[in-house]
Formats: C-alpha cells, structure tokens, sequence
C-alpha cells in the first residue's frame, strides 16, 4: 500500500492476502455493483454457495455441459443514454461466480496473480489508477473507488500541467463486450506460453477463461459487466496491454511523457502534440493485437491540460446558476443540465442536493404533477439518475393526499417508461417508491415479482445436479422481507446516496 492511499483509507486488491481477497470479492458489494434497493441481498445465497463449494469441486456437481445451457448468468439491461446504446449488467450465476473467486484466491494462484500484476506496473511513465480498491474506512468500498477517480486522476492530470504542454484522451470501444477469453491467459502466462499449453487446466488464466465461457454459452468475446471481480480480470487484459506499451515505446525511443489509465480510459500528456499521436497510435496497434479497438470519437488532444483535466460537465455545472428558491425552477435548472450533459456524475450530484432541499418543502397540491413530470423526463433520458430520480419521485408522491391521487401519478410515470424499452432497474427503483402505496402495483422485471412475493427465475440451474446447491440458489432469497416491510415510505437519502454524508464525495 502507498502512503497515499494509507492516508486516505484504502489499499489496493493486490495488497491484500488470499484469504481477504477472497472475502473481498464474496461481498455482496463485489458481487453486484449495480445500485438496488437495501431490501435486495445476495449476501446469503454467496455465504452458502462459499460453504457449500468449499467442500465440493464445480465439476462435482454438473449434470451437463453448462454452455449447453441458455440464460446461467442474469441479465438486466441498462439504457446507456437513454436512447439506443444499452449495456448488458449480468447477474452472475453465483455457483460460478464463486468458484471463479475460489480458483483465483487460491494461495498459489493469487500470489502469481500478484506477482504478475508487479511486471505490469513495472513502467512509472505508466499508471493504472483503476484496480479495485478495499476501504479501510467507514465509507463503502465503491466511494473510495469513485474517490480515487478523482483524486488519482483528476487531480494528477492537473498537477502534470506544470510538466506538459498537451493532453491526448482516448478510451476504448465496449471494453469489456470485445474482450477475447483467451487473452486473458496471455496476459497471465505471456501469449506464447499460452498457446502452447491453451489445453492445460493448471494454468489459471486457462481456468479464467474456462469459466467465463461457461457463463456465456462457450462465447470467446466479451466478458459480463457488474462485479468487482470482472473489473479485476478485464485489468488482467489491460495491465499486459500496458505491459507491451512500455516495451513499444521504448523501441521507439519516445521517453519524455507520462500516461495515466483508468480502466478503458488513458490520459497521455505530452510536451508536443506529435508524440501524443505516436503514443495514440501505439496503443491503437496493441490494442489491435487483443481484438480491442480505441475510439475515435473520443480521442482528441488538448493544449490546455488543466481544462482538459475536469471533466466539462463538473466545469459548466461550476460554471452556471445552480439552484433557485422556486422549487420547480431549480428542477429546471438540473433538467436543462441532464440535456447538455446527460448521465454525468455532476447530475447526480445536482439531483443529490435537489432531495436534500425538496425534503424541507411543503408543496402545494398544483405543483406535484409538473415536477412530477420533470423527474421523470429527467429519468427517462439519463439511466444513471434512476435511483436519485426514484427518490425524488418518492418524496412527490407523498406529498399528494390520499392513495387514489399517488396511484394515478405513478400509472402516467410508468406509461412513460413503457415507451423504452429494457427499463428493469428503473421498475426496480419504482417498486421501491410505491411500496407503501400498493404492493398490487405491477411491474414487469423479473427481480421486482422477487419483490412482490413472486417465485420467478433468475438464474439456470438445470445444469446442476446436486439438490442441496439447487435449493440454495433460490432467487426469491435474495429479497429480505424484514429490510423491505420495515422501508419508510419515501427513499431515504442513506439509501441511494454513494457517500456518507459527512463526506463531501465526488461524482465522475
């Protein structure tokens, strides 16, 4: 751990031993990193499959070939923009997803999985700022990863403009959608080693691999989005991606310069523009190498490295009239903002503090409906909102007098979202807002029938033989009925909020 990060409450995965990295990546936090409800727990379906598969081998308890089967992971998708660009979250099946952990916390596994990741940081002109990292703090895990963001990245990205005259930024197309299984073994164990011994099952990156085909009917390409744990591997690929850069670029004699990579995203600075494009360049070729490609749209180069640094939408939301006292004006504000910069972390942070204010109001009954309506349109646009949206949403709805005014509300809200399609995570949030109003309210995502009562279907497990494991891997236990009957009737602030409140947190 650096002194940095000490200072500041957390440490790195890779600082960890095999046993807490295990814990780590069992926690229900690491499992799913997409925002629910406190009363959706996976926590006790992970403890017992830990139990359980402690004791048996995978292998012991298949009925079949599991790329023989349709639908092993979960999948939930999610409006990227809230138009046409979607991302598969998967919910993986926690027997595999378990026994990955198992086999990558191995003492010998993890020790050469640390080992290897200290020959990818071996270049200190190259910087991966994005390996998950364990708070030490009260604050969640997620939050000192959000934190380090900015703290990693923002803010050396404007210290290095005393050093460099440009920055060039470049991200690449759908990461982890186009991620070759089998580079995932030449990261590991080099590409030559690899290929010799592709049919071994010691090797760990073979055994990876193994189990992310298993997860999605023997396909090579992509690896499933919304665990720690793929964000872990995906920097396996990443990391020997930098690996080749600092031998690359070595041969080629380019030395003055320093780049920083979070996840997809590098930050390369420069002292002329002309290096920055070989560097781009470079990376482009390696990447090619791996089947991944960087995207032009988003590649661009800047002279002014301390603008360039923030990300604009934090700047023109500094920049601009935040709020007014007129509670529907200031909704205006942040929906005008959502349209020039939509699902930005500076919205979510403007919606944040909307609730903080919209909680100390008393609003007339006339009022409700067209703040109604611009929550929603502010929702529907920007999927990231989804659970502030919803909490916002909630606090509207109790403001109405009686259950038949609220009941009509949130029928015209969900006949607005029926208009786009793969809105689960919004339902999901919007059970959560009508709870006390009915529990007869339909919806139609899987995990919301979960919710309401309903024994419907997650994962496939008819590649299972053993009953036990069947019976825990039961979806409808990952609704805690207690947490969900307890829920006070608008959404508390603790519950969607990403930091405590005493911390003044940050949003990328």
């Amino acid at each position: 751990m650096n002194l940095i990060q000490k200072k500041l409450g957390r440490k790195s995965i890779l600082d960890l031993t095999h046993d807490e990295a295990r814990k780590f990546f069992l926690k229900p936090e690491s499992y799913c990193n997409l925002d629910f409800p406190s009363y959706i727990d996976f926590s006790s379906i992970i403890d017992k499959v830990d139990n359980e598969l402690s004791k048996l081998a995978l292998s012991s308890v298949k009925s079949k070939n599991i790329r023989d089967c349709d639908g092993v992971n979960y999948t939930l998708l999610h409006n990227k923009d809230g138009r046409y660009a979607w991302r598969p979250f998967q919910l993986i099946h926690p027997a595999l997803y378990v026994s990955l952990v198992h086999e990558i916390t191995n003492p010998k596994n993890w020790r050469f999985i640390q080992k290897r990741f200290n020959d990818f940081a071996g270049d200190d002109k190259i910087h991966c700022l994005s390996l998950p990292v364990v708070s030490s703090s009260n604050q969640k895990d997620r939050a000192e990863q959000v934190s380090q963001w900015w703290e990693e990245v923002e803010q050396r990205s404007i210290a290095f403009s005393l050093e460099y005259d440009y920055v060039l930024e470049t991200d690449i197309t759908d990461c982890y959608g186009a991620i070759y299984t089998h580079t995932i073994a030449w990261a590991l164990h080099d590409k030559e080693e690899a290929k010799k011994k592709r049919r071994s099952n010691n090797l760990i990156g073979n055994i990876i691999d193994s189990h992310i085909q298993d997860m999605r009917n023997g396909q090579t390409n992509g690896i499933p989005q919304g665990s720690v744990l793929m964000d872990f591997i995906a920097e396996m690929v990443l990391g020997f991606s930098d690996l080749w850069l600092s031998t690359w670029l070595k041969h080629k004699n380019i030395s003055n310069f320093q780049i920083l990579r979070y996840r997809d995203d590098y930050r390369v600075f420069v002292n002329n523009p002309q290096e920055g494009d070989a560097i781009a360049k470079t990376i482009a070729e390696i990447l090619i190498t791996l089947g991944l490609k960087l995207n032009p749209s988003k590649t661009h180069i800047s002279s002014d490295v301390v603008r360039a640094s923030i990300k604009k939408d934090k700047l023109a939301w500094i920049g601009r009239k935040q709020r007014e006292k007129d509670t529907q004006k200031h909704l205006l504000i942040i929906h005008d903002h959502s349209l020039s910069f939509p699902n930005s972390g500076s919205l979510t942070r403007a919606l944040n503090d909307y609730y903080k204010h919209l909680v100390k109001e008393k609003l007339s009954h006339d009022r409700l409906m067209p703040l109604i309506a611009i929550a929603t349109d502010i929702a529907y646009r920007n999927p990231r909102t989804y659970p502030i949206s919803a909490a916002i949403l909630s606090i509207l709805l109790g403001n109405f007098e009686n259950d038949e005014e609220k009941y009509y509300a949130v029928q015209h809200i969900q006949e607005k979202f029926k208009k786009l399609p793969n809105t689960g995570h919004m339902q999901i949030w919007l059970q959560r807002a009508t709870l006390s109003i009915s529990r007869d309210i339909r919806y139609t995502e899987a995990i919301c029938k979960l919710a309401a009562g309903e024994n419907t279907p997650l994962w496939n497990n008819d590649w299972i033989s053993s009953r036990k494991l069947k019976n825990i891997i039961t979806p409808i236990k990952i609704i805690d009925k207690s947490i969900r009957d307890k829920l006070a009737p608008a959404i508390q602030l603790k519950e969607i909020e990403l930091f405590l409140s005493n911390s003044e947190g940050y949003y990328v």
